[in-house]
């Protein structure tokens, strides 16, 4: 299919306030994206030097996962400084280059914000450990007594996001057992007090330093487990909306209301992003109400299995619980801590959930390619904003790595039967028949990459028609250029000739999109012809695990349903 014209190289950023309405977001992992100096870990230097292949495939926003000063104990996530860079990724004079050049080519930067805890390398929690129970210091944290007659035990029956306990003693300066300190995810990430003013005008200056040096927003990360019971009881036997005694507590909402006022502060103003794991899609949304976050992640989408009923289910949903906040939903198929759309579309159990991760779990990865391909249509033609995670356009699978090599917690939190989150977080192959794959200088990787990438390099699939970094790029190329496409109206093509294994629905006047999600060809809804296709027509017929989006005849663009939201834009 022919393809629009890229973005030219040197457009800057237009002061659109809504662009996020529509954006498509390419999440970079700095570590794995492309290495500069030779050390075998991606830096920003590498990011700036790949910035025209980002312009080129369509993309309009970069989020970084934490480029901060890190021991890298949970991958960044563990922040020691965050008006700094990590030195493996450069300099904070990288970083503010970096935001330049990208803007200079239309593309805008959002960072990763994590506020539920920090590293303890942090100097707050140093001067902590050091000042000793019942200090100022302490307070910034949930430092808390053990139970039993010696302390011994820990404070509640409180359960670590990774696994295993949530709470580490502290020793007193005389050497003997002190208190104990919460730290929801490894003991390297000792939680921090949202009730404490320090914490509340940290966060706050932090946003403006970045704000200040032109990112456009932030991610924020387990954005519904800041605030905690003050009284740190144990779980209750079935709480209620709200009643949880660490995620999604009714005070949150006024800590981000905090954070939109700052945000609406600059002339273009900043985006708030959540990443908000619930299954109540309510209590969900009203993070998403106009004077608090501008959208969150759509994990519901992204969990579900291969399965027609399934993902319309999942749309209906997502479109429903935001129309009410007038906010757009968000479509992903992946990130940095979930199984490559290849390899789990190739599965037997399609859906995703960390519990199901396990060594050796057998994908047809042609299967989940094609699928892999069919999900990246039908997500781009959906209503709102895209994310995109980095390799994804490649279709790389998720990498079988061995144990000896992992470096993620959840592996080790798991007593090594979870292989963790490595296998999607491994370097990119940029060109070349064998490992580094272009990378960068021939030295060996942080993480290791298959032996038999050499045909998923993007040298490799910008030379293949077929391939799917050709396909992602006529797709963004052509969301771009259709003016029904990004934020907007759905409206569903319930024809009986379809199938129900089949989804289409229509989007503006005259754009449709079909996925067959069957075992047997379908047939397509009337139309002039075909736009995109994630596989080749079988004569005339949409192949099982394929997408088409189509340009309808004038006749059967009928007009749309209500507006599942009310407000579109041009994008740029």
């Amino acid at each position: 299919m022919p393809s629009t014209a890229t973005r030219p190289v040197g457009v800057a950023v237009t002061g659109d306030a809504d662009w996020w309405r529509s954006a498509v977001i390419y999440q970079v992992y700095v570590r794995s994206f492309a290495d500069s100096n030779g050390d075998g870990i991606g830096d920003l230097q590498g990011v700036r030097s790949r910035l025209d292949y980002l312009a080129e495939l369509g993309v309009d926003a970069l989020w970084f996962t934490p480029w901060y000063p890190s021991p890298l104990a949970d991958g960044g996530y563990d922040v020691a400084d965050y008006r700094d860079i990590h030195p493996a990724f450069g300099t904070l004079a990288d970083a503010e280059a970096l935001i330049a050049d990208a803007a200079a080519r239309g593309i805008r930067t959002i960072v990763d914000i994590v506020p539920n805890h920090v590293s303890h390398e942090h100097e707050w929690f140093r001067a902590a450990l050091a000042a000793g129970p019942g200090s100022p210091e302490r307070a910034r944290f949930w430092f808390h007594p053990g139970r039993g007659p010696a302390g011994d035990e820990k404070p509640n029956d409180w359960v670590s996001e990774f696994g295993g306990e949530p709470w580490t003693r502290t020793a007193d300066p005389d050497g003997s057992p002190g208190e104990w300190y919460l730290h929801l995810f490894t003991p390297e990430q000792p939680d921090l007090n949202w009730t404490h003013p320090d914490v509340r005008r940290e966060h706050e200056d932090v946003l403006r330093f970045w704000f200040d040096r032109g990112v456009a927003g932030v991610r924020i990360d387990s954005a519904a487990q800041l605030v905690k019971h003050p009284e740190l009881p144990d779980y209750p036997a079935d709480p209620g909306p709200g009643e949880h005694p660490h995620i999604d507590r009714d005070e949150l909402h006024d800590v981000y209301r905090s954070w939109r006022r700052i945000a609406d502060e600059y002339d273009e103003p900043r985006v708030l992003v959540g990443e908000i794991w619930l299954p109540d899609a309510r209590r969900f949304a009203a993070y998403l109400r106009p004077d608090e976050m501008h959208t969150a992640f759509n994990f519901d989408f992204m969990t579900r299995p291969w399965d027609a009923a399934e993902l319309r289910a999942s749309i209906e949903l997502m479109l429903r619980v935001h129309a009410p906040v007038g906010a757009p939903s968000t479509w992903v198929l992946s990130n940095h801590d979930v199984t490559r759309p290849v390899t789990r579309y190739g599965r037997d159990d399609s859906g995703f959930a960390f519990a199901k991760k396990r060594f050796g779990t057998p994908s047809d990865l042609a299967l989940g390619t094609r699928r892999a391909r069919a999900a990246a249509l039908l997500t781009a033609a959906l209503p709102g904003a895209l994310y995109l995670y980095q390799g994804d356009e490649l279709g790389l699978p998720e990498a079988e790595l061995p144990a000896s090599v992992l470096q993620d917690p959840m592996h080790f939190r798991s007593g090594g039967v979870d292989p963790g989150r490595d296998g999607c977080r491994v370097p990119l192959p940029w060109r070349g028949d064998t490992a580094p794959y272009g990378f960068g200088p021939e030295v060996e990787t942080w993480l290791p990459q298959p032996a038999d990438w050499a045909g998923l390099t993007v040298e490799a699939q910008q030379a293949d028609p077929g391939s799917m970094l050709r396909l992602y790029r006529e797709a963004l190329h052509l969301r771009r250029s259709e003016p029904a496409l990004g934020d907007g109206e759905l409206e569903w093509i319930d024809d009986p000739a379809l199938g129900t294994d089949v989804l289409g629905f229509r989007r503006g006047d005259g754009f449709a999109s079909v996925t067959n999600l069957g075992t047997a060809p379908a047939t397509l809804p009337p139309h002039e012809r075909v736009l995109l296709a994630s596989a080749p027509l079988d004569a005339g017929r949409l192949a099982p695990d394929a997408t088409a989006w189509l340009r309808l005849r004038a006749a059967e663009a009928s007009d749309p349903a209500p507006p599942t939201t009310q407000h579109r834009k041009d994008r740029r």
